[in-house]
């Protein structure tokens, strides 16, 4: 509660700080906002990619260098000691079924509060120094370049400069006591390779009709595969809940990720999903009902989308655009 106080008074003092190319966990702006824009910026040839990945950006920002961000904007004396308080919180942490084990603590010095209210937007006003620094120093000139940035993760899509713009974020980052994640930073040409960015995949795609190649943004594979690990975890045989509330936490789960991927091209997504929504219930159904065969005689698509309510993803495309 006293987080959420904090943040409510304090977060309209730093958003006015905060740099246009941040859109994470900001008012009036969303992930589907950041994902258009990086689409634009490489439709429009910015497309010389620094797909960047920083490691354990939350547990490792510096707790000395946030709390001059803070004090920057913030003269009270009782909020400034309240947030160097949540910044020692200690945390208990377990490995699945492994021992607890604690971090944090008074002699903690880097990282947020783990899941507190108020961590997104410490995250937030520090990535802002590495953001401001590049708008500064004139960075997005230099390379012809422009940053799109959500929470800890972050593109740069150039024309022609992605290399040194590389270089350049490594050595502010390493400034700013924070650590690229070499394995998983790569610099890409998305007009012939694709990147991932915010659960999309970006750059080449070939139209199915006539086989012409644009430059696209689709759901990526492991946003497919992560919603159908989720529907399985929905629909496997111990679960005895009663099909009204089985369907209603599926739909939930689906209606939410088509709303999220809603933005770009996911025909061939949707029909994965569907494809896989309708199996998946299908051998459910013939479990519960001790049915022989495979069901589809029994549970025919038809019925499964109709009398049972089992919502399908593609119909909705066709509302959105007439909407």
């Amino acid at each position: 509660m006293v987080q959420t106080a904090v943040k409510l008074v304090i977060e309209p003092i730093f958003e006015a700080d905060f740099d246009q190319s941040a859109y994470g966990y900001r008012p009036q702006r969303s992930g589907a906002d950041a994902i258009q824009e990086v689409h634009r910026l490489v439709c429009r040839g910015y497309s010389d990619v620094v797909d960047a990945d920083l490691s354990k950006y939350f547990d490792t920002i510096p707790h000395a260098q946030l709390m001059q961000s803070v004090a920057r904007r913030i003269v009270d004396g009782q909020v400034l000691r309240l947030m160097k308080l949540w910044l020692k919180v200690p945390v208990e942490e377990r490995d699945g079924e492994g021992p607890r084990r604690m971090s944090g603590g008074k002699d903690n010095t880097c990282g947020t509060p783990q899941d507190g209210v108020i961590s997104p937007l410490l995250a937030n006003l520090y990535m802002n120094r590495f953001l401001k620094h590049w708008r500064n120093t004139g960075r997005g000139e230099v390379f012809r370049a422009a940053i799109v940035n959500y929470a800890d993760d972050f593109v740069i899509l150039s024309r022609g400069h992605a290399a040194e713009a590389l270089a350049w974020t490594r050595d502010v980052m390493t400034r700013l006591g924070l650590t690229l994640n070499e394995a998983k930073t790569s610099v890409r040409d998305a007009q012939a390779e694709r990147f991932d960015f915010l659960g999309y995949t970006f750059g080449p795609h070939i139209w199915r009709k006539n086989g012409r190649r644009y430059l696209g943004a689709s759901p990526s594979r492991k946003s497919v595969q992560r919603l159908k690990d989720k529907i399985g975890g929905v629909l496997v045989p111990g679960n005895v809940a009663p099909w009204p509330e089985v369907r209603d936490q599926l739909n939930s789960m689906l209606r939410g990720w088509s709303q999220y991927f809603s933005y770009g091209t996911r025909m061939s997504a949707y029909k994965t999903i569907d494809h896989h929504v309708y199996g998946q219930v299908s051998r459910f159904l013939v479990r519960r009902h001790k049915v022989a065969g495979r069901g589809t005689r029994t549970f025919p698509v038809g019925m499964i989308r109709g009398e049972l309510g089992v919502l399908a993803l593609r119909p909705l495309m066709v509302t959105r655009r007439g909407s």
